[in-house]
């Protein structure tokens, strides 16, 4: 395999995984949220999200193909609900942990329930929902692997090309891509994620 080859590869694998968190953020901050706001559907929300993460990712894969056909266009959805729940959790978690004299305070100055949300509470809670985040972009560069068995791009390919030949260098040559960008993203999110725990105390 090219090098050529291999770049497009990577740079293909992280865009799948980069448009999944995107999605996958934006929908499970909003749904921490409800969950904040409204106990009741909040524990529907969050029984949701962990039975998810039940389902194996292939029989997952299998039924979102139903839906969206063979491509990136699966895999994204797959890592998008396979997302949810570190991120989901983490922001419902992270809110819940304010100190009440501080929503109290909110209040007092006349805020509406949106305005402490936004204005204060997310922000306060950032630091946790970033840690669901980085879990969530973690796992999903490993299970984008799976998107070769449904027509996807990305580093998965040359492992199965590997498996299917028998042969460890593009085995290799696809799996430590993948090793290499996870314990990246892990060590600089970590570090980011340090940073802001400090600067919220």
């Amino acid at each position: 395999m090219s090098i050529n080859n291999l770049m497009t590869m990577i740079f293909e694998h992280l865009m799948i995984v980069a448009i999944a968190t995107v999605i996958s953020v934006a929908v499970g901050v909003i749904l921490g949220v409800i969950a904040y706001w409204a106990r009741r559907p909040g524990m529907v929300i969050l029984w949701l999200a962990e039975a998810i993460q039940t389902i194996p990712s292939l029989a997952l894969l299998a039924l979102l193909m139903i839906l969206f056909g063979l491509g990136n266009r699966t895999i994204i959805a797959g890592l998008v609900l396979y997302a949810l729940l570190p991120i989901v959790r983490n922001t419902h978690t992270g809110l819940e942990a304010i100190p009440p004299h501080v929503r109290d305070a909110a209040q007092g100055m006349g805020m509406s329930k949106l305005q402490r949300l936004v204005k204060v509470e997310l922000p306060m809670a950032f630091p946790m929902v970033f840690s669901g985040i980085k879990i969530a972009v973690v796992n999903s560069l490993s299970i984008a692997v799976m998107g070769v068995l449904i027509g996807a791009g990305g580093l998965g390919y040359p492992i199965y090309r590997g498996v299917q030949t028998q042969n460890l260098g593009r085995i290799l040559s696809g799996a430590i891509p993948v090793m290499v960008m996870a314990v990246l993203f892990d060590f600089v999110m970590t570090k980011f994620e340090k940073r802001l725990v400090k600067q919220a105390k």
